[in-house]
């Protein structure tokens, strides 16, 4: 690999695109980001915030777009029966090589193969954002949902995917020059201390998965806002997402007269 830059950051918007193509293109690429220590925001403090609004352990988790297998392992870690579940077969043989007692299987999230009611938790961890059908995502993470199970998922806050800061300042302007309310596609190109990774995901406002959530019978009931923390020795580019929220936390809890579709 050619010399990379300590940190660059490059957006670009798309017009129609494959997600789950996209994203096993980048296989290889994303194992390496994801399995460095310290590196992506899951180490840093990403995943700390999200273990927050996670459940204690019950009868049986699905690591929903388990990629790799870090969350699934994470989540054992604390005593969750966990299944993890992803559409790239290179993903899904890095986690099993990683951590061969944890099941895991290549699905579709709109298609799972389980029968209905079968985990009174789903962990949807920066997955949703990726598939190509959201309704038939979060419909299908209900019907595999026991009545008053919960959904808890992490998406990059549609916030996020809708604008970008104009400089590395700390103080930068965030612009939106776009549509907000328009669900698009984009690409967002980083390259930090000799990993270069392209993540390709659809933006959609917030409206949009809270339809469907409502339409699948949940109810939410803990959302959250994580920015990056303040730190007084921090880059002026990690700075700026002190001001404006990086992702996007919801808890939301399947209604006990929803119907298992």
């Amino acid at each position: 690999m050619p010399d990379v830059p300590d940190y660059s950051f490059t957006r670009r918007h798309e017009g129609g695109v494959d997600l789950r193509a996209a994203w096993e293109a980048q296989g290889a690429e994303w194992i390496a980001w994801a399995r460095k220590p310290g590196h992506d925001s899951y180490w840093r403090f990403h995943r700390d915030q999200f273990l927050e609004v996670v459940p204690e352990p019950g009868r049986r988790t699905l690591d929903l777009g388990c990629g790799e297998g870090r969350l699934s392992r994470d989540l054992r870690s604390l005593g969750h029966e966990v299944v993890g579940a992803d559409v790239s077969p290179g993903a899904v043989e890095a986690a099993k090589t990683e951590d061969p007692s944890i099941p895991v299987i290549v699905a579709e999230a709109a298609a799972l193969p389980f029968p209905s009611a079968s985990f009174d938790l789903v962990a949807a961890f920066m997955s949703l954002q990726d598939v190509d059908d959201l309704h038939g995502s979060v419909t299908e993470a209900s019907r595999v949902l026991e009545p008053g199970g919960r959904l808890c998922l992490a998406i990059v806050h549609p916030l996020n995917s809708a604008g970008e800061f104009e400089d590395l300042e700390a103080d930068s302007r965030f612009v939106i020059s776009g549509s907000y309310m328009e669900p698009s596609f984009y690409e967002d190109e980083l390259a930090r201390d000799g990993l270069r990774i392209v993540f390709t995901s659809a933006h959609r406002p917030l409206a949009d998965y809270a339809s469907a959530l409502f339409g699948a019978g949940f109810v939410i009931d803990r959302l959250r806002e994580p920015t990056e923390p303040l730190q007084d020795d921090a880059p002026d580019r990690r700075k700026r997402w002190h001001r404006v929220p990086l992702f996007l936390h919801i808890r939301a809890v399947k209604l006990p007269q929803s119907s298992s579709r």
